[in-house]
């Protein structure tokens, strides 16, 4: 089922979809995808950037180093197969704003986030700042991130949310087409930030992207799959507008 143009609904019926998708994503993760040490939980913080999802390790593996652990695909040999893959030319980069402390209830160690993009992100320039700021600082933290971009851009963010947050980080120019307005987006917080960039557009399929447990290894996460299973409990009245028909 290809990506619907979901400007077309109102915010609370996004936000329906935005819930089960979430659940979706958490319930393929902790299906099997993630390796047995790690898992996966909706994020319990309400903020404008409170992620997702936060994928999570046992507190068991105190000695944890990057690149030992098993499970997950390898990028040397199975690299992601986004078009596009950028790093930063800096590393250890420090962010110029204060930093943001992320934190859950959860004692066990974050690994990574993921970050389904709503409408209100983009609303004013405080939230398109605050994303950013927030996304750069779960970056330097060390947390791996997934951001799914599927609303076009706005005057205050001309190539969209990763746009802005390349900007900032890797003090470069990242372009949207207006063929492909919206993003998927996967960047590993390794000493060097690298970016996993998939450009897509209305009426196309979303592919799977990686989600990094270290710098060194990932697993691909089926978006998709979850995509259409969120799409399948949605009002029949709202799928009938995303499709191009009238709500009554």
């Amino acid at each position: 089922m290809p990506i619907h143009d979901w400007t077309r609904v109102n915010a609370g019926t996004w936000h329906d979809f935005h819930l089960a998708w979430i659940a979706e994503l958490r319930s393929s993760l902790n299906g099997g995808r993630l390796p047995s040490d790690y898992y996966a939980l909706a994020e319990q913080i309400i903020g404008p950037f409170g992620p997702d999802v936060l994928t999570l390790q046992e507190v068991a593996h105190e000695n944890w180093t990057s690149g030992t652990e098993e499970g997950g695909l390898a990028v040397k040999t199975q690299p992601p197969k986004t078009r596009m893959i950028v790093q930063t030319e800096n590393e250890d980069y420090a962010p110029k704003r204060r930093a943001l402390s992320i934190r859950h209830s959860s004692n066990d160690r974050i690994v990574a986030l993921i970050e389904l993009v709503s409408p209100g992100n983009k609303g004013t320039q405080h939230a398109v700042d605050t994303f950013v700021e927030k996304a750069i600082s779960t970056l330097c933290h060390g947390y791996h991130l997934m951001i799914i971009d599927l609303f076009p851009p706005t005057t205050r963010d001309v190539n969209g949310l990763h746009g802005e947050i390349w900007k900032v980080l890797a003090e470069d120019t990242f372009r949207l087409t207006p063929e492909e307005p919206l993003v998927q987006a996967s960047y590993s917080a390794g000493r060097s930030k690298v970016a996993y960039v998939e450009p897509t557009a209305v009426g196309k399929e979303l592919i799977d992207m990686p989600l990094f447990l270290t710098a060194e290894r990932y697993i691909p996460v089926p978006l998709q799959e979850t995509y259409d299973q969120a799409y399948a409990g949605l009002p029949k009245r709202w799928q009938r507008v995303l499709e191009g028909g009238d709500a009554e």
